[in-house]
């Protein structure tokens, strides 16, 4: 039951980092919209998009969570192997699980602090004042849904870690 669970939520953790991928198109686009806009005066239409700034920044940081946990899944986040590969495999089977327990806590620690910084500005009703103006929470919900799926995916690494050779992770290892 874990693994259909485990093959379930990563098919929806690929659909989200596509996602990403999708922003970081429309990011492209707006920003040579932009370049073009401000370099060629074509009448009619605006000199650049003033905002495209702002949506990029914020484009740019909604990849990051929307790729995340997909990263994590494949084993392609930032890692530091070199100790794991030199020590023996049961020492490092161990830290492995050191580092996922440590990873879950954080990711639920953050998901727990975002949610809070998320309900905080959704009460007071705080917006974000630049050249658009949004509600700040806008900005701020990706953080705890991202940190949760994170969790989760730790989860379901220490379940392939139980069930896998008593050793260190395979994936991703940069020292053989």
């Amino acid at each position: 039951m874990m693994n259909a669970l485990s093959e379930r939520f990563g098919r929806w953790m690929s659909a989200l980092a596509l996602f990403g991928c999708l922003l970081l198109l429309a990011m492209m686009l707006i920003i040579v919209v932009d370049v073009a806009l401000r370099n060629l005066a074509i009448p009619g239409m605006p000199l650049g998009l003033s905002w495209s700034n702002e949506v990029s920044e914020l484009m740019l940081y909604l990849i990051t969570m929307c790729v995340a946990p997909w990263l994590l899944r494949q084993g392609q986040h930032i890692r530091v192997d070199i100790f794991l590969q030199a020590i023996p495999p049961r020492a490092a089977w161990a830290l492995e699980w050191v580092g996922d327990v440590l990873g879950l806590m954080c990711c639920l620690v953050l998901a727990w602090y975002g949610a809070q910084a998320t309900w905080a500005s959704y009460a007071a009703g705080s917006l974000s004042i630049k050249t658009l103006v949004t509600p700040e929470w806008w900005s701020l919900a990706p953080l705890p849904v991202v940190f949760v799926l994170l969790s989760v995916e730790m989860v379901f690494r220490m379940h392939r870690l139980l069930h896998a050779e008593r050793g260190p992770r395979q994936d991703a290892v940069s020292a053989a």
